[in-house]
């Protein structure tokens, strides 16, 4: 697990350096749960997002509840194309890791990692992104900025690609 967690804050720290800044993107930032003006439902399905698309408005900040209804591990994390992408790439290279932490999630019975800076990996605790297990439920509290084509999506190695992605509007 420590293996994981490290590697999780290195693939953070690329990002980081890539994003600008360290937790403020292009079309938002992270903010407290208290700030949040409203609060969206989002089930995480095996490969499907209940609501499949979202729309906000400029200058909001929403609280959006996840709850993993699927038998796989699943995250909702934001951004655009590119960001998933590279995204992507992180999550293959450390899927040994994610499959580890999943079975000993199951095995523990509770959400030790759901909705937390396990190390802040690949995102995870970064801010726009986070890691739900099976039968979990996490948060993640965002304050949108201007309108940018943006998507919310699930980047365990091929379930963006199996359609767990949908598009995020921010009018």
């Amino acid at each position: 697990m420590s293996r994981f967690i490290f590697a999780c804050a290195l693939t953070l720290a690329s990002s980081l350096a890539q994003a600008g800044t360290a937790h403020t993107l292009a079309f938002g930032e992270p903010a407290p749960a208290e700030k949040a003006t409203r609060t969206v439902e989002v089930r995480l399905k095996d490969i499907a997002f209940e609501p499949a698309s979202l729309t906000v408005k400029a200058g909001e900040t929403v609280r959006f509840v996840l709850i993993n209804e699927g038998q796989l591990p699943h995250e909702f994390n934001l951004g655009d194309k590119a960001m998933h992408a590279e995204h992507q790439k992180q999550m293959i290279a450390m899927q040994g890791e994610l499959f580890t932490a999943a079975v000993g999630e199951q095995g523990m019975g509770h959400g030790a990692m759901s909705g937390h800076d396990h190390g802040a990996g690949h995102g995870h605790g970064g801010g726009n992104t986070v890691l739900v297990m099976p039968g979990q439920r996490a948060e993640l509290t965002w304050t949108f900025k201007a309108s940018a084509p943006i998507e919310f999506a699930c980047n365990v190695p091929g379930h963006y690609q199996a359609g767990m992605v949908g598009p995020l509007i921010i009018e």
